[in-house]
């Protein structure tokens, strides 16, 4: 969320992938398609049948050897040169392009890494180029493409850890994480030393042996960057200060099937309105928090933390749009956190220790209400919560577990430096059940399916008549914004030394407009004038995928919109408020 004219709040996570041009029902059957103004609607992907090759080695000490040693300690002159000696040796290698093109990505150079993968294309048509020519597109926004890519070799027989490991990825974002888990564990069965891989499946183990996995991987050279590994730390202090406490199971303690609480109006001057927040109790004490989609859980301001008496569990820190770097802050538990007609008790909150960074006490995500169907009423200036859709194998016994025992917001991905908000020395019951592939009830076969990453939820979304572009769903943001490279592709930029962008890591330096676009998502289009624009790739690499652009309030404050957290599944409607 931004503050000022725009606001964005970036706790970034990871995932993504997804086929467009139609909506998929839980059992795969299409949807009803949509009126000729409506977008393509997401679709899950082809349902292909993934076999299980085994996986191959290099000899030690090989060129090709040093050069993967290299990459993995983060040397990536030392990998890139050695790679280059093996291509001198033989032109054709395709694992020597592959390893390029990773280099590159992992360097946030994109436009090398795509031109490594094609040159290999070039050379050498193989899986392993393949695989990584997936990942560039991964990280390009392609989505289908890299999901087809990966596809097609693991259907081909090759033995490719890293296409699990791609596919893994698919099925997260379209929350299928039944299957996603399967294609994880099957990339850890074939190679369990890909660190990529390694820190991924390590979520799945004991607290103990997480803390384990992350000394020892921190007690070594990487080739994560330094924001990264001190998020990376940041986690493991959290599991050290967690080990000898009780799990703290973020629960619903009020008996409320379905609750209605008014939004409250947040002005940026006594005119002009910037958001919605929701009147919160943390402890007993009052304040008010932006309801923001674009973050994840409860983050509160140091006063309010102080008021309630929130003590420091760990240290961690705090970012999002800026370029001042990150904010310290800390972790800490509420006993009590009530939200209009709901109390949670035991629940994870962030602290923020720069006070002048938030015009308000604090945030809260869409994602802290994931347990029921959200419907954030902004023309009626109402937040309806309730059930969502009973799957069809579900029983009252499995309900009430997930009542007692689901936490406020998401876990994250320790891999992408961030913890998560729950994190207990034994797996509750509901989450022994293991992980569940998403549902999409009859009565929401209309809805369109978004990439979730995290609490990120991410729309493809058309501009003009363009290819589908990926764009965050960020109620916080005031403003729509695009990412610099996007809107100069599309329409006429300008440099704006009027425009202020301030967000939780300081201020954006340099901040442009662009001329008149046309947005178009789920069913809906809007002509935007003077869209904001600014690089956005440092979300574009926390995402792990690129983002086009934000949808903020200039466009989410006009509908009434419906969040199903669990599946995946939006549903925007416009009442015509002007």
């Amino acid at each position: 969320m931004f503050h000022s004219l725009v606001r964005c709040t970036l706790l970034i996570l990871i995932f993504t992938a997804l086929s467009w041009g139609q909506t998929a029902t839980g059992d795969n059957k299409p949807a009803p398609p949509g009126s000729s103004s409506t977008l393509p609607s997401s679709a899950t992907p082809g349902g292909s049948q993934l076999s299980a090759p085994a996986a191959g080695s290099e000899p030690p000490h090989s060129p090709l050897f040093e050069a993967i040693r290299h990459f993995r300690r983060g040397e990536f002159d030392a990998a890139i040169q050695n790679y280059n000696l093996v291509l001198q040796n033989n032109p054709q290698s395709p694992d020597a392009y592959a390893g390029l093109a990773r280099v590159y990505l992992k360097q946030k150079n994109v436009e090398k890494a795509y031109e490594a993968a094609t040159s290999g294309l070039k050379a050498a048509d193989t899986p392993a180029v393949r695989v990584a020519l997936g990942e560039v597109y991964f990280r390009q926004g392609k989505i289908p493409e890299a999901e087809q890519e990966w596809a097609n070799v693991i259907n081909k027989g090759y033995p490719s850890a890293r296409a699990y490991l791609g596919i893994s990825r698919v099925r997260t974002a379209l929350s299928l994480y039944a299957q996603a888990k399967t294609m994880l564990d099957k990339a850890h069965e074939l190679d369990p030393t890909d660190p990529d891989i390694q820190k991924r499946w390590i979520s799945s183990l004991s607290r103990a042996e997480q803390i384990q996995f992350w000394e020892n991987y921190l007690a070594f050279p990487t080739n994560d960057d330094a924001e990264t590994r001190a998020a990376m730390q940041h986690h493991l202090d959290y599991l050290k200060a967690m080990q000898n406490q009780p799990r703290h199971a973020c629960r619903l303690v009020s008996q409320f099937p379905s609750t209605e609480t008014n939004l409250l109006r947040m002005m940026i001057d006594p005119v002009h309105l910037r958001g919605y927040g929701l009147p919160v109790e943390v402890n007993g004490k009052k304040g008010k928090l932006l309801f923001d989609t674009g973050a994840s859980g409860i983050l509160i301001d140091s006063d309010l933390a102080r008021k309630a008496n929130i003590s420091q569990v760990s240290e961690t820190d705090i970012g999002g749009i800026g370029d001042k770097g990150r904010a310290g802050g800390y972790v800490g538990f509420a006993n009590s956190l009530k939200i209009g007609d709901l109390e949670f008790q035991d629940c994870r909150v962030q602290v923020i220790e720069k006070r002048s960074v938030l015009d308000e006490d604090g945030l809260i995500g869409g994602d802290v209400f994931s347990r029921f169907l959200v419907d954030i009423d902004f023309p009626k200036e109402k937040l309806r919560l309730s059930p969502l859709p009973k799957r069809p194998d579900d029983t009252d016994s499995d309900e009430a577990l997930q009542a007692s025992t689901e936490g406020s917001g998401t876990s994250a991905d320790p891999a992408s430096g961030k913890a998560p908000l729950e994190t207990g020395a034994k797996a509750s019951p509901a989450a022994q059940r293991g992980p569940r592939d998403r549902y999409i009830a009859p009565e929401m076969r209309s809805y369109t399916q978004v990439y979730r990453f995290g609490h990120n939820l991410v729309i493809p979304t058309r501009i003009g008549d363009s290819p589908p572009r990926l764009f965050v769903l960020d109620t916080g943001s005031q403003r729509n914004l695009m990412s610099l490279k996007t809107a100069e592709e599309y329409t006429k930029v300008h440099n704006d030394s009027r425009m202020q962008v301030r967000g939780l890591s300081g201020s954006v330096a340099k901040v442009y407009s662009a001329d008149k676009v046309l947005l178009e998502f789920g069913r809906l289009r809007q002509e935007n004038q003077n869209v904001i624009s600014f690089d956005l790739s440092h979300m574009s690499d926390n995402l792990g995928t690129e983002v086009s652009g934000i949808l903020g309030f200039a466009t989410l404050g006009l509908l009434d919109i419906h969040i199903d957290y669990r599946d995946g599944l939006v549903d925007f409607a416009y009442n015509g408020r002007p």
